[in-house]
């Protein structure tokens, strides 16, 4: 994981580089960890810490930039790149503010 930016204490944008793992693995070890993904509503912060996401974030906000894998019939190394959506885009632009 590599902050990428920060909006004074409370937020950080963060990239990760992940060889495996689902969405709810990653929100599960955010929380656990004390830093929540913004928007999260299910999975909270361990109990000693209470944090509350201000973000405005209306879902999770946990984007794939970046998709490859191993074609398993040609064995093609397969890439693919997504823009940020424009909700996670007003996100970012109300937290640097």
């Amino acid at each position: 994981m590599r902050p990428v930016e920060h909006f004074g204490d409370a937020y950080t944008l963060v990239e990760c580089r992940l060889e495996t793992g689902r969405t709810h693995q990653i929100r599960i070890h955010m929380a656990e960890t004390g830093h929540p993904v913004c928007g999260e509503r299910v999975y909270s912060a361990p109990r000693h810490f209470e944090i509350v996401d201000e973000s405005q974030a209306p879902r999770v906000m946990l984007h794939a930039a970046e998709l490859g894998f191993v074609h398993p019939e040609t064995g093609e190394e397969l890439r693919f790149e997504s823009p940020l959506p424009a909700d996670m885009q007003r996100v970012l632009a109300w937290l640097r503010k």
